[in-house]
């Protein structure tokens, strides 16, 4: 049990916490989500030192120290009510009779295997395999499994974040990038004309702002109703967030992609949506091939049906970010925080076509993410889930959700990691490679940045996606060629 008897005395005496409305949704059966993050270590681990480590910080967070309470009324509402924890209940260390001979292979089948057991109601619903298993990219790897209900994505992934400290130095909790800061000095604001023009603008903005949203949100609300991708060879079917999946990651550099950002005049998020679109691309065009062939078809180059419609699922956290050294802070002084799922979605259309240059994947993606940026899709969306679980309840909205959902075909997220290397209670970081199952997809692509290294990771079902290398392949192959188009640009100037 971690804490002394005062403290947890203070803590029974909290008042209970009722289940924020997007936490009721993932409590529901048809949306039950849970999030995984693996952890590669650059050394074995010490369980110990991590368990001592977790109780003077995770353990101090409330979400991971209370356990989900349904009361016994008609209602049956649900709530977190602070509650000890043993951490062996929750620390899990697997002995290994013999090496494993394929060590990426059985770490690959053990994570999978996790996506068939779930996790323990009666306790928080929190996790952590620590396997001293040495793959071809870690010396150990750490495996948290969280109940999504817990939190949101990027609030967990910053929990985490601030639990690890700096490896150059142990006190320093880990910096992120500064975000983008616009100026608020214009050029419309200059002068008698600029400050006519800088008051049109601003009111033409505020005319598309609000046609974007309207739009967004009639296409959303399709969606729901009718409007479903088309089913290519990387759409799930029906049932297919209850099939077992299976987690591969592979790490690329992160300055090859801030060359394409630099040189395109765009944002990381901008080239990453270009690559999986380049590479989405390729993958399906060999796929179509592969079963035209298979049916005797003349041999082409270009296998894609026309008009591919295909889409993803984002999802965005609305609350305000709190900030690694607020959450440590937290942690450290056992304080309060506000916490819960503030998540609006997006739905992002990808165009599917084998382009002439390359470049125009990047393109393509910032148009499309600009508009989507000058949009209230996200907030709306999510006072409609809060609407509708007023009215219909959890399992009418998740059965709601789920259908909007798994009309599209993928679900992808960007998260942006520390700027140098951390360690976890002293064990150095070699990878971080976060995803989440229990939704309905058969494929999810989360791309993570560590240091100089950005982590792709994919979730799949392996009936719809046996070869997830494959796809690998492609993604990194197409950043290789969209690169190779930057460098060639810059060579043409220079003859020039």
């Amino acid at each position: 049990m971690s804490g002394g008897d005062e403290e947890w005395a203070a803590a029974a005496a909290e008042e209970e916490t009722m289940l924020s409305p997007a936490a009721r949704l993932f409590q529901s059966p048809k949306f039950n989500c849970h999030i995984v993050t693996i952890i590669g270590c650059k050394t074995t681990f010490d369980p110990e030192v991590i368990k001592a480590g977790l109780a003077q910080t995770l353990l101090k967070h409330p979400r991971f120290s209370s356990k989900l309470v349904v009361n016994d009324n008609i209602f049956r509402r649900r709530r977190w009510v602070r509650t000890p924890v043993k951490l062996d209940e929750h620390v899990f260390v697997p002995s290994f009779d013999s090496k494993p001979e394929n060590p990426d292979q059985f770490l690959e089948d053990y994570v999978s295997h996790l996506t068939t057991t779930p996790i323990d109601l009666s306790k928080p619903l929190w996790e952590l395999h620590l396997l001293n298993l040495r793959t071809s990219d870690a010396e150990s790897v750490g495996i948290f499994r969280i109940h999504h209900s817990v939190g949101d994505g990027a609030s967990l992934m910053s929990l985490l974040l601030a639990c690890t400290r700096q490896t150059s130095d142990p006190e320093k909790v880990p910096t992120l990038p500064a975000p983008l800061k616009r100026s608020a000095e214009t050029e419309y604001s200059r002068g008698c004309g600029g400050q006519l023009l800088w008051v049109l603008a601003t009111i033409w903005s505020a005319i598309t702002l609000i046609w974007n949203t309207l739009v967004d949100i009639i296409m959303f609300i399709a969606t729901i109703l009718f409007l479903k991708d088309t089913k290519t060879p990387i759409k799930g079917s029906k049932g297919v967030e209850m099939n077992t999946k299976r987690f591969v990651h592979r790490t690329i550099s992160l300055d090859h992609i801030k060359l394409v950002k630099n040189a395109t005049n765009t944002t990381i998020n901008d080239v990453l949506l270009g690559v999986t679109q380049a590479g989405l691309s390729r993958y399906l065009n060999r796929r179509y091939g592969l079963s035209a062939k298979d049916k005797g078809t003349k041999e082409k180059t270009n296998y894609l049906p026309k008009h591919i419609r295909l889409s993803a699922t984002i999802l965005v956290n609305l609350r305000p970010t709190i900030g690694i050294e607020a959450l440590a802070d937290m942690m450290a002084k056992n304080s309060k925080t506000k916490w819960g799922n503030w998540i609006g979605y997006l739905l992002l259309p990808f165009n599917i076509a084998l382009q002439d240059d390359p470049l125009d994947y990047v393109r393509q993606a910032k148009a499309i993410v600009d508009r989507k940026k000058h949009s209230f899709e996200a907030i709306c969306t999510y006072f409609c889930a809060q609407l509708l679980l007023k009215i219909l309840g959890a399992e009418l909205t998740a059965a709601t959700a789920r259908r909007a959902i798994s009309s599209t075909t993928l679900a992808f997220s960007n998260l942006i990691g520390p700027l140098e290397e951390v360690s976890f209670y002293g064990h150095q970081i070699a990878y971080l490679a976060p995803s989440v199952y229990g939704h309905p997809h058969a494929l999810t692509i989360h791309f993570q940045s560590y240091v100089d290294k950005m982590t792709i990771v994919l979730a799949v079902d392996p009936n719809v996606i046996p070869d997830p290398q494959q796809l690998f392949d492609d993604l990194e192959e197409s950043l290789q060629l969209i690169r190779e188009a930057i460098l060639q640009q810059r060579m043409n100037k220079e003859i020039v």
